[in-house]
């Protein structure tokens, strides 16, 4: 099915049909075909299936042995000869078995955790690169728009030197700005292709067409206050729960280290069997050992301090973990609030005003009430507002997509997709 996706985007392309991609089918696309969270996965598993192995002795050892034969012939001497067999099995006491299995399992619950979390990174990379697609494809837009309203005042300016009203310096300068503009959307353009090629770099397959226009999603009114993001974080995101989860393999690590000074025990059995003039005679032994823990001072107390070590580490880590974290919601709280204020901000005041400067200043141009540099001027203004617009829009949505990922949880519904938000343009035609 995919191949068959893949194949259609295609030919929508070479047909130079654009198709509507939006935030909520690159998220499913990415969780599918992601080789990042692909190894993630892979990695967890690998780490579950570790814990049933944590939690068992060592393998017996299994000794076949032919005790005095003679050289070379190999036959058994008549007296002493003897073949044996002998098993022997290494068992650790004071609980080192349960402990082994307690760091196993808080060891795979980390690797569960990071996995989740290199899907929430994974979801927020994604959406970095949408929303910059976005921007370049609105900004594009709204190049190609002014880039025909300059070529508009450019005709304008032309007709009226041509008929005396005008100055040849006007007709000049607006021909400057129109390849200006046209450099711009040269590079925006090539802007827009890498955005392209980040999405698709992203899955194992190109899946994003190259004429595929991002819908920016319906962003929510309201988002929950800063106390309570930093409160769902510290409780739901997955890299400070797999922070926790290291932190108790390391205590469970340090409880194992203290126990490794104690002899692991050793027992076998052997059975023996031999041929004598007088008959078979078959013999068993049992045996029991212990390790000898000679060197001590330099492998199982440096063990005890290593472990010590590890356990600080983890939990300076993630006392770290949740500072950093705090303070980056703070952030992003921040950042989503002042995107927000101003884009409303630009959207109901400063565009329309400013789209109204230019009606009115190429209607007094056309009189001569103002110069040419003055409408210019407007018309430029316009179109840097509206390239600022579209950067406030794709900052709302990349705040909003780092604080998910930080919480652990969805804020917004992606599939939603907000209504078309081109700025107006001015009134010159």
């Amino acid at each position: 099915m995919l191949a068959c996706a893949n194949r259609t985007l295609s030919a929508q392309h070479a047909h130079g049909d654009s198709t509507t991609t939006t935030l909520g089918s690159l998220y499913r696309m990415v969780a599918a075909e992601s080789p990042r969270l692909t190894a993630a996965r892979a990695s967890a598993r690998a780490a579950a299936a570790r814990v049933s192995s944590a939690k068992l002795p060592p393998d017996p050892q299994l000794q076949f042995g032919l005790m005095n034969r003679t050289l070379w012939s190999l036959q058994p001497d008549p007296v002493l000869g003897m073949t044996q067999i002998q098993l022997m099995q290494m068992l650790p006491v004071a609980g080192k078995l349960g402990l082994a299995g307690h760091v196993a399992e808080a060891q795979a619950a980390a690797a569960d955790e990071r996995a989740n979390d290199v899907q929430w990174d994974v979801r927020s990379r994604v959406a970095m690169a949408f929303y910059d697609l976005y921007q370049a494809d609105r900004s594009l837009t709204v190049a190609v728009d002014t880039r025909r309203l300059l070529q508009n005042i450019a005709q304008t300016a032309q007709t009226m030197y041509a008929v005396g009203d005008g100055r040849q310096p006007d007709v000049l300068r607006a021909n400057v700005e129109v390849a200006r503009m046209t450099e711009d959307i040269i590079r925006m353009q090539a802007m827009r292709v890498s955005m392209v090629a980040r999405l698709n770099a992203m899955m194992a397959h190109d899946v994003v067409a190259a004429s595929a226009q991002p819908a920016l999603p319906s962003f929510p009114a309201e988002i929950p206050p800063l106390d309570s993001l930093q409160q769902m974080a510290e409780a739901h995101r997955p890299m400070l729960m797999a922070g926790e989860q290291d932190v108790l393999a390391a205590l469970a690590a340090e409880r194992l280290a203290r126990r490794e000074i104690w002899p692991d025990l050793q027992v076998g059995i052997q059975y023996g069997h031999q041929s004598l003039p007088m008959g078979t005679q078959n013999m068993g032994s049992l045996m029991i050992g212990a390790t000898l823990p000679i060197f001590a001072r330099s492998r199982q107390l440096k063990m005890r301090e290593e472990a010590a070590a590890m356990r600080a580490e983890a939990e300076a880590d993630l006392t770290a973990m949740r500072a950093e974290t705090r303070g980056r919601v703070g952030e992003l709280r921040a950042d989503y609030a002042r995107a927000r204020n101003l884009s409303t901000l630009y959207r109901s005041t400063i565009l329309p005003q400013a789209g109204a400067s230019v009606t009115s200043s190429f209607a007094a141009y056309r009189v001569g009430e103002v110069n040419f540099m003055t409408l210019l001027d407007n018309q430029m203004t316009v179109n840097k507002y509206s390239q600022e617009l579209f950067a406030l829009e794709a900052d709302e949505g990349k705040t909003l997509a780092e604080l998910e990922m930080l919480i652990g949880h969805a804020i917004f519904d992606v599939d939603a997709v907000a209504g078309a938000s081109t700025p107006a343009m001015g009134g010159v035609r």
